[in-house]
């Protein structure tokens, strides 16, 4: 398994997107940024993308952390995206997605790359593994307004 490095105490919202029904890839994300030091607001699976904007405007995050596992994430993931990036008030928020981004197997790489494009800070294919997760969560220490970058299996596009 890969080691994650312990960084400054972050707020993290974490979510699904609204048709993944998918609870456990939410848990591990909490788990894992909790054991960094983050605090974690976990919105639960199938969150509409009003109320995930709303929390967002509410509890203002370091960063939205969006997980998804049912191959929806390319679809689900652009609407809400553009939903955010729309607001004035969350347009600079940080937000990545993670997870398995469409249902092409390795095609899956184009729907990252979509997604970076759409407004997404990063895209995190589910080949990437934790290394390029815990690279982003550390880049959040040095970086303010990091430039958009998109995590394929162990490469930064």
């Amino acid at each position: 398994m890969d080691e994650i490095t312990p960084v400054r105490t972050a707020r993290f919202v974490v979510t699904s997107v609204s048709s993944d029904a998918h609870m456990w890839n939410l848990v591990f994300l909490q788990l894992l940024l909790e054991e960094r030091g983050g605090t974690v607001i976990n919105l639960g699976a199938c969150v509409p993308d009003d109320v995930i904007m709303e929390e967002c405007r509410r509890s203002r995050p370091d960063a939205l952390v969006v997980s998804t596992v049912n191959g929806h994430g390319h679809l689900d993931g652009l609407r809400l995206i553009q939903k955010i990036r729309a607001d004035p008030e969350l347009a600079g928020m940080r937000v990545v997605i993670g997870g398995k981004l469409g249902i092409k197997g390795s095609e899956n790489v184009r729907f990252g790359a979509e997604l970076v494009a759409a407004g997404f800070d990063s895209a995190f294919e589910a080949d990437a593994g934790l290394s390029e997760f815990d690279a982003f969560l550390s880049s959040m220490e040095v970086e303010s307004g990091a430039g958009r970058r998109l995590a394929l299996s162990g490469k930064e596009v």
